[in-house]
């Protein structure tokens, strides 16, 4: 059976895949027998879901992290497998399928979310896709309520309206013993500071802001000329004077031969805003091991 923690060359009966109709048109799909998917394309390619193409397909219950913000989130919280890291909101789960891939297989997931069925969601798909005993996945206002844990994770992940509010409980749930990270994900400005405010007040340092945006560039082939520097060197008969802008553009004399090479071209329409990504972290304080 095809799971995200294990692979299978072959398609059994339950699994779930990604059908790929075009570059975007992916949708998620569990093998049932008995059953058909209606295509006018011609072609449909079967592939074995993984984070990446899960935040392509998966169904939207709140706006997403794509895979630009969640590659510099992973890199700056330090991830690796066995980090215990705490997520909160759970959202639509992109993020969480991505956190679980890095920690796995000795690593734990704590992923909370104010709303009940959107929790209720995610907890089914974590227990659907095979990864359950990864995530521990509570439906909890962790602004009012906390987090409820104490000295316990490697790094903490704030996507939330109010991200000042769940600072000092985020604190108590990073280890003290270590240096531990924490990142908080917001759209505006405003939230950026006063989070930055709550940090610095309690007692996190290195703290910075970055805001990460995908540029696309295009790639061609071009033929490069070589020009023939002797020849152009050569006294030639003296020209009419013309106006600027008026006239023939003079010939270049160009040697036999030419070279083909890559021409690379950042594209004009870089993709917008998705937020800013306040990072900092939090030293080893022994007395309150």
């Amino acid at each position: 059976m095809s799971t995200f923690e294990r692979y299978s060359a072959t398609i059994a009966e339950g699994d779930l895949a990604i059908l790929y109709r075009g570059h975007s048109d992916l949708y998620p799909i569990v093998i049932k027998s008995g059953e058909f998917v209606n295509n006018n394309k011609g072609y449909v390619i079967i592939l074995h879901p993984t984070p990446e193409l899960w935040t392509l397909s998966l169904p939207h219950r709140t706006q997403i992290l794509y895979q630009a913000d969640i590659s510099i989130i992973t890199s700056l919280l330090r991830l690796k497998p066995g980090s215990r890291v705490l997520e909160s909101g759970t959202g639509s789960g992109s993020f969480s399928h991505s956190l679980i891939r890095t920690i796995a297989p000795t690593g734990h997931l704590y992923t909370f979310e104010y709303h009940e069925g959107r929790a209720a969601e995610a907890k089914a798909e974590f227990e659907a896709h095979g990864l359950a005993q990864f995530v521990t996945s509570q439906c909890r206002d962790v602004c009012k309520d906390g987090f409820g844990l104490t000295n316990l994770v490697d790094a903490a992940f704030l996507d939330l309206p109010a991200p000042w509010e769940a600072v000092a409980s985020a604190k108590q749930a990073l280890r003290k013993d270590v240096a531990t990270r924490v990142c908080s994900f917001s759209p505006c400005i405003e939230q950026v500071a006063r989070t930055v405010e709550a940090l610095t007040q309690h007692g996190f340092t290195n703290i910075d802001m970055y805001e990460c945006l995908l540029r696309e560039h295009d790639v061609r082939n071009v033929t490069l000329h070589q020009v023939d520097v002797m020849r152009s060197l050569a006294p030639r008969p003296k020209a009419a004077a013309v106006r600027p802008g008026k006239g023939q553009e003079e010939d270049v004399p160009i040697a036999p031969g030419s070279v083909i090479t890559a021409l690379v071209r950042p594209r004009n329409d870089a993709r917008g805003h998705t937020s800013f990504l306040t990072f900092a972290t939090l030293l080893p304080q022994a007395d309150e091991q």
